[in-house]
This record gives C-alpha cells, sequence and structure tokens, in this order.
C-alpha cells in the first residue's frame, strides 16, 4: 500500500495519441459500398441546392468541412443571381447520362457524373474518400 503523502503513478496519454483517435479515420475500398449510387445521389443533391429547392445542410453529412462551405458559397451566389432576375427557385429536371469513376488510391474514387438537363448538357466530378466507415465527397466541381 502506497504512504499516505505519494501519489500513484498513472501513465499520461501523449495529446498527440489522443487527437490521432479522434481525427476522421481512413476507411480502406473494401469496407465500402459501391460508389456509383453515392455518385449519383449527390449530384442530384447538389443540383437541387444550386437549384435553390434544397438546404445545403441536408448534404454535409456527405462533405467535407471545405467542400461544404465552398457549396455554399455558391449556393448564395445562386440565390443572389435569381433573386436579381427575379427568377423564383424550381426544381430541375435532369437525367443522368452516365456516370464513371476509378480507384487511384485504396479508399478514394474519382468520378465524372454526365447530366442532361432542358438547356444544357453539365459534368459534375467528384473525388470521394472512405472516412470513418463511409464515403465523404472531399472535392467538387461543376463544370
Amino acid at each position: 500500500m502506497p504512504s499516505p503523502g505519494s501519489a500513484r503513478r498513472v501513465p499520461l496519454r501523449r495529446t498527440v495519441d489522443v487527437q490521432e483517435f479522434f481525427e476522421p479515420q481512413p476507411t480502406p475500398t473494401t469496407a465500402l459500398p459501391d460508389p456509383e449510387p453515392f455518385l449519383r445521389n449527390l449530384t442530384r443533391g447538389v443540383l437541387e441546392v444550386l437549384a435553390g429547392v434544397r438546404d445545403p445542410e441536408q448534404l454535409a453529412r456527405w462533405l467535407t468541412e471545405d467542400t461544404h462551405r465552398r457549396l455554399m458559397i455558391r449556393a448564395n451566389l445562386a440565390v443572389r443571381a435569381r433573386s436579381a432576375r427575379g427568377i423564383p427557385a424550381t426544381r430541375p429536371v435532369h437525367t443522368i447520362a452516365s456516370v464513371r469513376h476509378t480507384s487511384p488510391a485504396d479508399g478514394a474514387v474519382e468520378g465524372v457524373v454526365i447530366v442532361s438537363g432542358p438547356a444544357r448538357t453539365r459534368a459534375v466530378a467528384l473525388r470521394l474518400e472512405g472516412i470513418d466507415g463511409r464515403w465523404r465527397c472531399t472535392s467538387l466541381a461543376l463544370l
């Protein structure tokens, strides 16, 4: 039994170890679902956000913080443009023409979704990474 004046030594964990434990953890491709449905659904969601009929917060869990911030900025610019022209927000009518994706590294997918609308055809380029057991979009470009 320790003497009353002595303290029991408890090993301290390094701060770095604790931070690494709680940071987002990479997930291998084999532990993740097929990315194609995710690419399709996320593309639809992004187009609806830009059209003003979906709240950007609804996509937050599938985007990284930086990607979500950029989408919100672009959505706000689209709202301003519609407001300046007096155009109401309407649900976009798009058809997904094709989805192509490749895996440049384990736990990462880069894809392009071609979307045909009534006025023009657009491409949406996405990079997905396996984070915490699910796909998350780390980069998004609407061309």
